[in-house]
């Protein structure tokens, strides 16, 4: 075969590759669009949705949060309470004459 021939041929399968890849990028990105469209429809309408739970959430939260808040100061108090415990119970063990005995009935 001629060089001129196979040069041509070259150049003509060159050109098919890129006209087949330019029709492939070109489906590609209509179909990128398509998806696109439908999610910005689908979020809008979740943001919408979104928007009016949080304002709803928006308007209870210090309702919710003034109990929280009543608990949360009175815990250190708690705290400290529930440390004493222990030597409350040591210093209040009962005396060696009455262990052995029923503690509800008394007798032994």
């Amino acid at each position: 075969m001629s060089t001129q021939l196979l040069v041509t041929l070259t150049v003509i399968e060159i050109v098919a590759l890129v006209a087949a890849l330019a029709l492939f990028v070109i489906a590609i990105t209509r179909r990128l669009n398509a998806v696109a469209n439908a999610l910005g429809n689908v979020s809008a309408n979740i943001l919408g949705a979104i928007q009016g739970n949080v304002c709803l959430v928006g308007a209870g939260a210090a309702i919710l949060n003034n109990p929280l808040d009543a608990i949360g100061a009175i815990l250190p108090a708690v705290a400290e309470a529930a440390e004493a415990l222990p030597s409350q119970k040591a210093s209040s063990a009962t005396p060696q004459s009455q262990q052995g005995r029923d503690p509800v009935i008394g007798r032994r």
